[in-house]
């Protein structure tokens, strides 16, 4: 996961729509399911999912009332201690 892009994801969701990116992230999924698709292309779809579903859990605490940047690290620190373990 790239913080950068979660912020920028973040930001996109509050000035459209969430169901954007909930679209977005069933149609990748969708897409997986091509036989031909080599490891390397699966490895960015599935970095393009991990990214939009950690967009939509830091927009989900900015809406909570947490402020962005304490929500994106937050967020990291959970994600990265969730590696580490």
């Amino acid at each position: 996961m790239k913080l950068p892009v979660i912020k920028h994801l973040t930001s996109f969701i509050q000035e459209n729509d969430e169901d954007f990116v909930i679209e977005t992230i069933e149609t990748l999924e969708a897409l997986t399911e091509v036989s031909s698709l080599k490891d390397e292309e699966l490895d960015v779809i599935g970095e393009l999912i991990s990214n939009m579903y950690g967009a939509l859990e830091v927009t989900k605490e900015i809406k909570e009332g947490t402020p962005q940047k304490e929500a994106l690290n937050g967020f990291m620190k959970r994600v990265l201690g969730a590696i580490d373990a």
